[in-house]
């Protein structure tokens, strides 16, 4: 299988400002496909927690934020469409909101900043399964939610 990163596509900033995503390619042959999904020097966190959810079809998991925590989130199976708003009093792009669909069949990386709202809904027939890394651990005796 060639997979070289030569070929991966740049990091993009999206409408809401600490908003990047990053165009993942897959590399399929007859046994399947690999996609290189996040690396350092690219569109990478110091990752402390790796969690990993199925959400099934026609679900919404509503708005939720972090006052530290960013998000970097890798949509493997399924489709779903990400709403973000922005929270930040401080931020050039307080009050906007911005939509990305990750998933199948065109694969994202979104990395989604602390002060940022972010919910989703599950689109399609197919269930939604999202690997996601974090930079704070997750403590359920003072949540950062």
């Amino acid at each position: 299988m060639n997979h070289g990163g030569g070929h991966l596509k740049m990091i993009k900033q999206g409408k809401i400002k600490g908003v990047l995503y990053k165009e993942l390619i897959p590399y399929p042959d007859d046994r399947g496909y690999f996609i290189e999904v996040a690396k350092e020097g690219e569109l990478f966190i110091p990752v402390k927690q790796t969690s990993f959810t199925v959400t099934h079809s026609g679900i919404i998991k509503a708005f939720h934020w972090h006052k530290k925590q960013t998000d970097l989130w890798f949509g493997v199976s399924g489709r779903a469409r990400v709403v973000l708003y922005d929270l930040r009093e401080n931020s050039p792009t307080k009050g906007q909101f911005e939509e990305f669909y990750i998933g199948e069949p065109k694969p994202i990386l979104l990395l989604i900043p602390p002060g940022v709202a972010h919910g989703y809904q599950v689109i399609g027939n197919k269930n939604f399964s999202l690997l996601y890394h974090t930079d704070q651990t997750y403590d359920p005796n003072n949540p950062d939610e």
